[in-house]
């Protein structure tokens, strides 16, 4: 789709983590967008009280998710939903869970000026930025110019670019090497794409169809997040949120946008009977009307073939 060969795709994240590591700490070597969009991205400079980065909410070592319900900003306050992993973003159409944004580049924008993430007007962000003889010279020598929001965004979504993962098991996989899964794991993709119909939401290269779907997690009770109406408020868009990748999913977890299931087999659990969990969701989808019937030896499978997604860069040896 938008990837190139995936083999491309491959060599080049490969030699940013290889080469950079997952930090960029001396200046000398970086000399490229995506160089200085790593260095920012792991530097607090960009949060009010300097104490808050993008990865603090976006860990490495959790597929660039965070392993808490909700993320803490500047000052310890809470928010509101669960940071997703920002890998696989390139070409999205739509990011955050309720799609307010559709580029990298606005992304990359609304944390920093949240009250209840980084909280730093984008004018107070370049003025340091600008006053800090590294990134001074770093911009003007990669961008040609001081810092501005336009090649401050522009760094951050050139880095967010790169973390594309394409170097699974389940890749080898489809590629020819039959053992590269264990068998749970191809019964686990065979229920994924018929019984349990994952497949009908979770498509394509990186297991999502890029569209807003509401499975039942909110009933305007004690589950109030109404995710997509905020934005576009169309009642019919009540709970609808979008729908997220699935490579690195054993990583991410809890699991939603208010990371109520902490583990894969909940998740697995909840979509085998919804009402099990909660009867009273609003604008659930049909295709979650009635229990899929999965036994707990399906579910395991499922899970096994999820494992299987987790790219080798994030693999513990």
């Amino acid at each position: 789709m938008r990837r190139p060969k995936i083999i491309i795709s491959v060599v080049l994240t490969t030699l940013v983590f290889i080469i950079a590591g997952f930090g960029a700490d001396d200046p000398d070597v970086i000399n490229s967008k995506e160089r200085l969009g790593e260095k920012l991205f792991f530097d607090p400079i960009l949060s009010k009280d300097k104490s808050v980065s993008c990865a603090s909410c976006h860990n490495p070592e959790f597929a660039f998710a965070d392993t808490a319900t909700f993320s803490l900003g500047v000052g310890g306050t809470v928010g509101v939903r669960n940071s997703p992993s920002v890998t696989n973003l390139s070409g999205r159409p739509n990011l955050f869970w309720d799609g307010r944004v559709s580029s990298l580049e606005e992304q990359a924008l609304q944390p920093i000026i949240n009250p209840i993430e980084m909280n730093l007007p984008i004018a107070e962000a370049l003025e340091r930025l600008q006053k800090d003889q590294t990134y001074a010279k770093l911009f003007q020598d990669i961008f040609n110019a001081a810092p501005n929001q336009k090649n401050l965004l522009a760094a951050i979504a050139a880095y967010e670019r790169t973390l594309e993962t394409s170097n699974s098991p389940y890749d080898r996989y489809i590629n020819g090497d039959d053992n590269a899964i264990p068998e749970s794991a191809k019964r686990g993709r065979l229920l994924f794409i018929g019984k349990a119909n994952c497949n009908n939401c979770h498509s394509g290269e990186d297991f999502t169809a890029d569209r807003f779907k509401g499975i039942g997690l909110f009933n305007g009770d004690d589950l109030k997040d109404a995710g997509r109406f905020e934005v576009t408020k169309n009642p019919e868009h009540e709970g609808h949120f979008k729908i997220p990748g699935l490579r690195n999913v054993a990583l991410t977890a809890p699991y939603m946008h208010n990371g109520m299931f902490k583990t894969l087999k909940d998740v697995i659990k909840y979509y085998n009977n919804p009402d099990e969990f909660i009867k009273n969701g609003k604008n659930r989808d049909l295709s979650l009307s009635k229990p899929l019937g999965l036994t707990d030896g399906e579910i395991n499978d499922l899970e096994v073939f999820l494992v299987s997604l987790t790219d080798d860069r994030f693999n513990k040896k």
